[in-house]
């Protein structure tokens, strides 16, 4: 077998092991170390590459046979490591051709008379179902391998080198995104040379030394940068484990320290008072009362989707419920939860979606243009997120999967729950859906190249999930 690396990788193998120790020439395929012929894309052979996928995959990677537990010890850390470089030389790889894929596409899309301001769209989003990743996380990947070829070569160098993880390696692009092309080559430079000194920084020090030297090569456009930042303030909501959640604030520094001095400072005047609760839950009470101006032990005005078969609520079945973007909770704390909303000043919408042994949600057509607000409502509901495969982003529109102009119906079947960049994407030239309108409600999305990925919703009350 024949694996074909980038020169920097190919580096990796003859010069950062020492020696390689012999039972690596014994015991893994015998010409990996030999990387003849042309760096080329077009070079690699992809089934002695998918051949490498199942051999890693198998328990004959490493046995240890009648080794001594000592020897056989090390060699575990040896492999460890050696594994570690790989996935960084994988990831340098991937950046490699996930740049070239770039400029072909763009190439294609200049041919095909797409304007100069719109050249790229929707490279990231192939990238990104090419890597099992969001559409976000596949642009900044993209991003992050235009920068590390095309002015960053130093870090791309000691990713493939396996001297820098991947995300290490996008610490580099992060930081120094606010500088000129040359200032952030010669910032390249420097942190070539401080991995060179310097192997085992962690990611703090690793961030930490990058805006010294951001800083003392453009301090304006540093200052510039964190001006900037301010207008991404946000708060944003995630849920957690057993039925809490997150509410987080990106805040200004001094903003940020205020709120945190301020509910710091009352749970200590409480606790000075005799209250009983601990700081943390007295910090986490006093912001939910000044920020919905309840007290904390009384309930806000929500709306609740619950998604429950009627055994659940009913009969005192086990099958877990979903609540919006909450997901599964256990039935008996819905049941509980219903019975105890007796508070007449709280506003309380819960809206009790049914499933039936083997059923779907089910909805009417129309033949309208546009989702009726109710269609979109169960659009949302069985869907959850959005429906591009890999995304987990908020649901923003409710789009037909095969479009209406195309003779596609307005229905639930033909309805899709997605973010508002995913929606964009999928109108773009060369993008297509279609959807199985069977119970699990199957769509199949095809991208500019051909390649297909399937998408379904997640599994609802009493599904099974074999």
């Amino acid at each position: 077998m024949t694996v074909t690396m980038t020169a920097p990788a190919q580096a990796w193998v003859e010069t950062d092991w020492p020696d390689p120790p012999a039972w690596v020439a014994a015991e893994w395929p015998q010409d990996v170390f030999a990387v003849p012929g042309p760096q080329r894309a077009a070079d690699v052979d992809l089934p002695d590459v998918r051949q490498w996928i199942r051999w890693l995959g198998t328990q004959e990677v490493f046995d240890v046979g009648d080794l001594r537990l000592e020897e056989a010890s090390a060699r575990c850390i040896e492999l460890i490591t050696a594994l570690e470089k790989l996935k960084a030389a994988t990831a340098a790889a991937q950046a490699r051709v996930s740049e070239r894929f770039d400029l072909l596409q763009r190439q294609l899309q200049t041919d095909a008379g797409v304007p100069a301001r719109r050249l790229g769209e929707g490279v990231g989003a192939q990238v990104a179902l090419a890597r099992g990743e969001s559409p976000v996380k596949g642009g900044r990947f993209l991003g992050a391998a235009q920068a590390w070829v095309r002015e960053m070569p130093r870090t791309l160098e000691a990713l493939a080198e396996g001297r820098l993880n991947e995300w290490r390696a996008t610490l580099a692009v992060r930081e120094t995104a606010c500088l000129a092309i040359e200032d952030r080559r010669a910032v390249d430079e420097d942190f070539g040379k401080l991995l060179a000194a310097r192997k085992t920084m962690g990611d703090r020090t690793i961030t930490a030394e990058l805006r010294r030297m951001v800083y003392e090569r453009d301090a304006e456009a540093y200052i510039r940068r964190i001006e900037a930042a301010v207008k991404g303030r946000r708060v944003t909501s995630r849920p957690a484990l057993d039925g809490m959640a997150y509410v987080t604030g990106l805040l200004p520094l001094q903003q940020a320290v205020g709120v945190y001095a301020a509910l710091s400072q009352a749970a200590d005047s409480a606790r000075a008072a005799g209250d009983e609760r601990g700081r943390g839950q007295l910090m986490a009470d006093t912001l939910v009362e000044r920020v919905t101006g309840r007290p904390a032990d009384r309930p806000c005005d929500v709306h609740l989707d619950i998604v429950i078969t009627d055994h659940s609520l009913f009969a005192e079945d086990d099958t877990a419920a979903e609540i919006g973007d909450v997901g599964p909770v256990p039935a008996g704390w819905v049941r509980r939860m219903l019975g105890t909303i007796e508070d007449p000043d709280v506003r309380v919408q819960v809206r009790r979606l049914f499933r039936g042994p083997g059923a779907t949600l089910m909805a009417t057509k129309t033949a309208g243009r546009f989702f009726t607000r109710g269609l979109q409502h169960l659009i949302r509901v069985r869907d959850q997120h959005c429906r591009t495969p890999w995304c987990d982003a908020p649901i923003r529109h409710a789009d037909h999967v095969v479009d209406h102009a195309s003779g596609g119906p307005t229905d639930l079947d033909n309805g899709q729950g997605l973010c508002e960049r995913c929606n964009h994407t999928k109108q773009l030239a060369g993008w297509a859906a279609s959807v199985d309108p069977g119970p699990e409600h199957r769509v199949r999305w095809e991208t500019p190249t051909g390649h297909t990925y399937d998408s379904l919703p997640p599994l609802g009350p009493g599904e099974g999930r074999h």
